[in-house]
This record gives C-alpha cells, structure tokens and sequence, in this order.
C-alpha cells in the first residue's frame, strides 16, 4: 500500500504518450491524493498533492506528450484539474489524520484485548506434574481476541485438574461470565478434595452471577463445562461433564470419544434442578493424550455446511505432541472452513509422560 501513490503515477505516465490529444489521462492524477491518503501521513499527502498539481502542469504544457503546447497549462480544464487536486489533497491529509487516529485507537484496544485476554486465560503450562499441555484459542470477534470459551489447568495435591468451557451467548456478558467460572474454579481445584465438589462449587458462583443478570436473562445464562482429573499415581482421568463434548482419548490403540455414564446438566442448570453430577473414571495411561475442546470445533463448517469431522481427522494425528497437534487442529480447520470461523474455538490438549526405563516418572 506505501508503494500505491508510484505505481498509480507510473500507469498515468505509461497511458499519456499512447493517448490523443482530447484525452488528457493527465487528469487521473486529481485522485493521487487520496491514493496517497490510505498508506501514508497527511504531510506525505500534501507533498504528493503539490506533486501531482506540478506534474500535471508537466504533462499539460510538454509538447513531447502528445503534441499539446506550452500555451494549454493555463487552460481552464487544466486549471480546474489543479483546484480540485490541491481540494482533494486536503481532503485527503484529513483522511490520513483519520485514519492514523483510528489505527492508534485500535491498537490501544487491541493490546488492552491481548492483556484481558492473558489475566482471563493465562498460558498453560506446558507442563504440570507428568502431564504435558498445551492449549489453542481462536476467538470469534478476530479484532477483540476474547470471548466465552474458557479453559484452565492447575496442579494440586490431588493431581492434575483440567477445566474447558463454553458460556452461553457472546460479548461482554459471556467474558464477565467466563472470568468467573475461571476465578471459582481456580480456587476450588486446590480446596475441594472431589471433582464432583469442584464443580459443584463453580456452579454455586455461576449462579450467584446468574442471580444479578436482569430479566430473563437469568435463565438463559448457563455453561457447559468437563472437569478432568489426572491422578500421580493412577493411570486414569476422572471427569465430570456438564452438557459439554465429550473428549478424545488419543491412544496407540486410536482414538476413543468419552462419553459420560450419567450426562450432566451445564453449569448454573444442575443446582436450579438439584442435580449431582457424577464422576467418571476412564484409563489414561503414559503415552495417551486427553483433548478437551468446545463445540466451535465440531460445528465448523465447510463451503457445503458439513459440520467438521473431529473424529475422523483426528485418527492420523494420535502420535503427535500436543503442541503439533493442536497446530495441526488449528491449521484443519481454516482449510476446511476456507477461513470463515464463525464461532469461539477452545481446545486443550494434556498428554500423560511415559515412564522413565527404570520405571519412575520421566525427568522434568
């Protein structure tokens, strides 16, 4: 784009010599101004204004250009032509001022976005205990980089806990809504000596929260989650799920959906009918990967509206690390949807370090 402004001057020079006298292509040169406008300050507009005022009093007055004479630069097109030039360049240095304020502004917003957004979903380590993790996030909103998916892992006495969500609804209620299952979950995990406590406990503050929404908002507000547990000295995950996905076992035996023995109702739904959540527990041995992820995953959709095949895709990918996993993920799923994500995306991936040969855990 800063390149602009010389290559528009390069194709109005290239299009004079080879047109007639009564087509002066000069002209085009009245919008150099606001070419110059989309990539560059208002004095470089201005100095590409007065530019464009002499060159077209160049080309009007050159006998070489197509045989006009000295005597056409004061004619009165070619006056008009360099009025509406210096017009236009005013115009155009208020439109680069505009813009340049509007770009500063947006980039404030911006980093005050990416820092909401590292104090609401902090990095996961890439390593708690004998877990290694990595997390994926892709939020809806590109510009605002934070919406209602959520996810969280903490190591605690009790073992490793993982948490994904996905609050009902977008904007600023889903991220106040997200910002506190994720600070009630964060203490609950080191206090609660039970999966099932902790999410009893998260849904407590969920609906305390629910409890201030006006309206009917009340009742439309709830959020459904998977609480996992990975035990030191058990080879299994624990899980508790609130009306989410099921998540992936990634095994050398291929890939196993883990679906809930008795489904959960999501958060803030449980404790209005008085449910209790169950606990299930599943084998998670050294060298399997546990991929938690949010609906926005599965309801992507291809240029067909075919809701994309998680299962299916995933199968090739079981011997990757988390990390690649997760970017290979991401990377499937701009291709399939052709770019258009049109939903928050959150995926965790927590895979179980094998034993070291002499058979304790692996070094650190």
């Amino acid at each position: 784009m800063r390149w602009l402004p010389a290559f528009y001057v390069a194709g109005v020079l290239a299009l004079e010599p080879i047109t007639p006298v009564q087509w002066p292509v000069s002209f085009l040169l009245i919008a150099l101004p606001v070419v110059a406008a989309y990539a560059h300050g208002p004095a470089m507009v201005l100095a590409v204004t007065v530019f464009a005022v002499v060159l077209e009093g160049v080309l009007a007055g050159t006998p070489c250009c197509a045989g006009r004479m000295v005597g056409q630069l004061w004619d009165r097109n070619y006056v008009g032509a360099y009025v509406c030039t210096a017009l236009l360049g005013v115009l155009g240095a208020i439109l680069a001022a505009h813009r340049i304020h509007r770009e500063r502004t947006l980039a404030t917003l911006r980093s005050v976005a990416e820092t909401a957004q590292r104090v609401l979903l902090r990095p996961v380590p890439r390593r708690l205990g004998r877990v290694s993790m990595e997390a994926l996030y892709l939020s809806a909103a590109a510009e605002a980089r934070i919406g209602g998916d959520l996810y969280e892992a903490v190591a605690t006495t009790h073992g490793v806990r993982l948490l994904i969500g996905d609050v009902r609804g977008k904007g600023l209620r889903a991220v106040e809504t997200a910002a506190t299952i994720l600070g009630a979950f964060r203490e609950a995990a080191y206090e609660e000596p039970d999966l099932a406590a902790v999410a009893h406990r998260v849904e407590r503050s969920m609906s305390r929260r629910a409890a201030q929404l006006p309206g009917s908002d009340m009742a439309e507000r709830f959020v459904t989650a998977i609480f996992a547990e990975v035990p030191d000295q058990a080879s299994v995950v624990r899980l508790v799920n609130c009306g989410h996905p099921p998540p992936l076992r990634l095994s050398p035996d291929g890939v196993t959906e883990l679906h809930p023995s008795d489904p959960g109702l999501p958060l803030n739904l449980g404790v209005l009918l008085g449910i209790e959540y169950c606990v299930d527990v599943v084998p998670f041995r050294p060298g399997d990967l546990l991929l938690l992820y949010t609906d926005g995953v599965t309801e992507t959709r291809d240029a067909d509206g075919d809701f994309y095949p998680l299962h299916e895709r995933i199968r090739s990918w079981t011997s990757l690390p988390p990390s690649d996993l997760l970017a290979r993920l991401h990377q499937d799923l701009v291709n399939y949807s052709d770019g258009h994500l049109d939903d928050d995306i959150a995926a965790l991936a927590a895979y179980r370090l094998p034993e070291d040969p002499v058979g304790g855990p692996s070094p650190a």
